[in-house]
């Protein structure tokens, strides 16, 4: 009873702080503290320190600034443009032809920025007004660009993925390798329905554009070969085991700082932008994740993780309902919420009755990355809404009803990941069996 009302109680002063505008870290940090003052013996200061200095001096954390900074590096330079130019003259045979621009570039870009606003953002900006003058329909183009948008959470490496690795203590570069198909599944998918949907609107696509000559497409590949080599170094280096996540990052922000100079911006400028940004979206992160650790110690002391699993487990759940409750509270959480914060807000509780539920955690934080793409493009409050209609200029309820199959799309990913979960393991066993 003790530990029903002190649940009841914590949750309602983090709501009210958050309403109240408080930084979520902060936020989280002050019920932690208040929940071991109040409802345990346990010393406040001797907790936060612990949970603090455990989560700063975590290796994989180390990561996260670096990839952040990568990216920062990459999205100032041409390489975004560079990657559209030359992916543009390969996509000639397919019907929808430029509208995959969107798809294969972000994914493309997305294993580079490991973020889907600087996806979203770099790529989007680029496409969107040279298909509008090419005249491709603005629905289609917005529509590619929404479900291709996202990948910036699912293709590693993506922040949101260390940040998950650290809560809920799986290995970092698992999931990087757990999130590369169930990634080109969501891609394969989106240009898969532009396809069909080119094919059934015929009449509205343009009917005019130049095919590209061989001599086109094989010039073209010297514009892909520096976005292919950084993503050959970074990734390539994890799966095979040469080299840790911190390890590969480094060499990331290396690779960035040689094409940044070899494309013509690496000017200090462009050093002192990217590395300030990188600095406090860090900070940022670096906040949440104390806060979050904090909370999560706290919780455990009071014993809330237990109460909830003993109550989830007395329901008899079978592990569908329960991804899909998880799924829904999740969506909604997302539109208050950031991908980061709500995962990290929520760890301390959903991750013991998810272990306790059998549920494997590196498939469990792919399904839940995935989640977070869907909250991207599910209203009211998706990020990628927003972004889509300032860079379109048209209504909310316009973007919300051309992006609605995108939303489909992921829904379908996540069936198919629970149907097949091995489009998960597969690679993460594959890439652990190599290394022994």
């Amino acid at each position: 009873m003790n530990e029903i009302l002190a649940s009841a109680m914590l949750i309602l002063v983090l709501l009210t702080l958050l309403v109240g505008g408080v930084w979520i870290g902060l936020a989280l940090s002050g019920v932690a503290w208040l929940g071991l003052q109040l409802f345990t013996d346990r010393p406040a200061g001797e907790v936060m320190t612990l949970a603090i200095w455990g989560s700063a001096s975590s290796w994989t954390l180390t990561a996260l600034p670096l990839f952040i900074w990568m990216g920062e590096i990459l999205v100032r330079t041409s390489l975004p443009r560079d990657t559209l130019r030359g992916v543009a003259p390969w996509l000639d045979l397919l019907p929808g032809r430029l509208l995959h621009v969107n798809v294969v570039g972000a994914t493309l870009f997305a294993a580079l920025s490991s973020s889907s606003a600087a996806t979203s953002t770099s790529i989007g900006k680029r496409t969107l007004p040279e298909l509008a003058k090419r005249g491709y329909p603005d629905a289609a183009a917005a529509n590619s660009l929404a479900g291709a948008g996202t990948l910036g959470l699912l293709i590693p490496p993506s922040l949101i993925m260390v940040v998950y690795a650290l809560a809920a203590d799986v290995p970092v570069d698992q999931l990087f390798a757990a999130g590369l198909l169930p990634g080109l599944l969501v891609a394969g998918l989106t240009m898969a329905y532009l396809v069909i949907w080119s094919v059934l609107n015929a009449d509205l696509m343009p009917r005019f554009d130049a095919r590209s000559s061989l001599a086109d497409k094989l010039a073209s590949l010297l514009d892909l070969f520096p976005v292919l080599l950084l993503i050959a170094i970074v990734l390539g280096s994890l799966y095979t085991g040469w080299a840790r996540p911190a390890e590969a990052a480094a060499m990331g922000v290396v690779g960035a700082l040689i094409v940044s100079a070899a494309l013509g911006s690496l000017t200090w400028v462009n050093f002192r932008d990217a590395l300030m940004s990188a600095t406090r979206l860090y900070c940022m992160l670096a906040l949440l994740v104390a806060g979050a650790a904090f909370l999560a110690m706290a919780l455990a002391e009071v014993g809330v993780p237990q109460l909830l699993v003993q109550w989830v487990s007395g329901l008899h759940l079978h592990s569908f309902v329960l991804l899909l409750v998880l799924m829904l509270f999740y969506l909604a959480l997302g539109s208050v919420l950031d991908g980061v914060s709500a995962v990290l807000l929520t760890m301390g509780l959903v991750m013991p009755v998810v272990r306790a539920a059998g549920i494997d955690p590196v498939w469990f934080g792919v399904f839940l990355i995935l989640v977070v793409e869907m909250a991207q493009i599910t209203p009211p409050a998706g990020f990628n809404l927003f972004m889509l209609q300032a860079l379109t200029g048209r209504p909310m309820s316009w973007v919300v009803r051309t992006t609605g199959p995108m939303l489909f799309l992921l829904v379908l990913v996540a069936g198919l990941l629970y149907a097949f979960p091995a489009i998960v393991t597969w690679l993460p066993q594959q890439m652990m069996a190599a290394r022994t």
